[in-house]
């Protein structure tokens, strides 16, 4: 697919953080000041883990997405070949909804 690139960070349920594992579960792709301009380089950050998700037989798990820049946030999520974003934008003085967010994959994963 042409996918190359590093993200800015990774969430995964593994408790080794020497090695990554399946499931992968969030990307967060961190910029300077537009948000929008993330959108694009998150999105093909979460087709790649799915298909780092899918070789180890963890596809079940929907990818999430994370922009920020630190005091702005916005979430997107990937399942079933389809791309969720959340129209709000959410900012730093809303931490308990940003933090619930970044725990919700967390949450799905134990279900699975």
């Amino acid at each position: 697919m042409g996918l190359n690139g590093v993200c800015d960070f990774m969430l995964s349920a593994s408790q080794n953080q020497a090695l990554i594992t399946a499931p992968v579960l969030t990307i967060v792709e961190a910029k300077d000041n537009d948000l929008r301009l993330g959108l694009g380089q998150c999105t093909a950050e979460m087709v790649a883990v799915h298909r780092f998700n899918s070789r180890r037989e963890k596809a079940d798990f929907p990818i999430y997405g994370v922009i920020s820049t630190g005091t702005n946030w916005r979430f997107l999520r990937l399942e079933h070949d389809t791309l969720w974003v959340d129209r709000s934008e959410y900012f730093i003085l809303q931490l308990d909804q940003i933090l619930g967010i970044l725990c919700e994959p967390f949450h799905h994963a134990m279900t699975l």
